[in-house]
């Protein structure tokens, strides 16, 4: 089983997602991404779904990315559905001791990535292209330019540049929907973290560097002295840009433009993406239901400090066995 580092922190997370349905739902069939990634960083000691009614023909694995999944479906009409996603993760700082000046030039970054015949394959060339929520827009490479003057270090740019989102956007819930255009929200400089973490993958991307989305949570209640960043009691998004020279985390550094931080044992890792699409925490198709209400809650606590009241699992299923095995139990 991986291991932590030294300096780590435990945590509880649960992810609850209901609907009522104005009209009985006769087929469902549903999509999660609801289990945290397991890393050097960041190990999942356990995780539990549970779905209510029971599912039908429950399938779960990684995919193309190495995100983990579940699939399932309803057969039987239902006027609600539940699903509550518990999870214990053990998360340490994989940024501790950051130097951003030790990384190659922007410049030499975005060149890596370029198509050359016979050269090697960088697998983070992936998320260097557009995608469906995030196309590349001149506007995005202009904006992003003064942070990246000739022969600054990649990583330094990408956190000056975080800094200007930050301190040009206004954080602002419900004022953009899911399928808000990534240059609206630039072009109106609002938006909630989903579209911070657009514009900035837009801008690092029309650029010509690698940036993928980062689906996640923040701790609901933070330590003694320290603000309670925006976004906890809910699914939260970050970046993560390519720096070729860094040191840790395979070269991959995250930052969140929201807040205007380095994450930390404060931000736990759902999936990686190329957007908000490839790594929505639910989605599904139904037939029938007529409207619905929903309702999210997400509970993110230190281990050793939980909230009163709060759901979690009497017993886990079987720990992490290696990088990419968790025996995830469906109830």
């Amino acid at each position: 089983m991986l291991s932590p580092p030294v300096a780590f922190r435990t945590l509880a997370v649960v992810h609850e997602t209901a609907y009522r349905y104005e009209a009985p739902v006769e087929l469902a069939h549903h999509l999660a991404y609801l289990r945290p990634r397991h890393d050097a960083w960041q190990t999942l000691d356990g995780h539990l779904l549970h779905v209510d009614p029971d599912p039908s023909r429950p399938q779960a694995g990684p995919d193309a990315l190495g995100n983990w999944r579940n699939v399932f479906a309803l057969y039987v009409p239902h006027e609600a559905l539940l699903v509550r996603a518990s999870s214990r993760v053990t998360v340490a700082d994989r940024h501790a001791g950051l130097d951003a000046q030790a990384c190659v030039p922007w410049e030499e970054a975005a060149l890596r990535l370029r198509y050359l015949a016979g050269a090697p394959y960088a697998a983070e060339a992936e998320f260097s292209f557009p995608s469906p929520f995030v196309p590349l827009h001149d506007e995005l490479r202009d904006y992003a330019l003064p942070s990246f003057p000739p022969g600054r270090p990649v990583a330094q740019a990408a956190l000056d540049l975080m800094h200007r989102i930050h301190e040009d956007f206004t954080y602002a819930p419900a004022s953009t929907q899911i399928n808000t255009p990534v240059l609206e929200a630039y072009t109106q400089r609002i938006g909630v973290c989903q579209d911070f973490a657009h514009v900035m993958i837009g801008c690092l991307r029309a650029l010509g560097l690698s940036a993928r989305y980062v689906s996640g949570y923040l701790v609901s209640r933070p330590p003694p002295g320290k603000p309670r960043l925006v976004g906890a009691d809910a699914s939260h998004a970050w970046v993560s840009v390519h720096c070729p020279g860094l040191a840790v985390n395979g070269g991959w550094l995250d930052l969140d433009p929201t807040n205007d931080v380095v994450p930390d044992q404060s931000h736990v890792i759902l999936a990686y993406g190329r957007d908000y699409g490839d790594v929505t925490p639910m989605r599904g198709v139904i037939h029938g239901g007529g409207g619905h209400e929903l309702s999210v809650r997400v509970t993110v606590a230190p281990w050793d400090d939980l909230p009163d009241g709060l759901d979690l699992p009497t017993a886990w299923p079987a720990a992490v066995t290696d990088d990419n095995e968790l025996s995830t139990a469906v109830t």
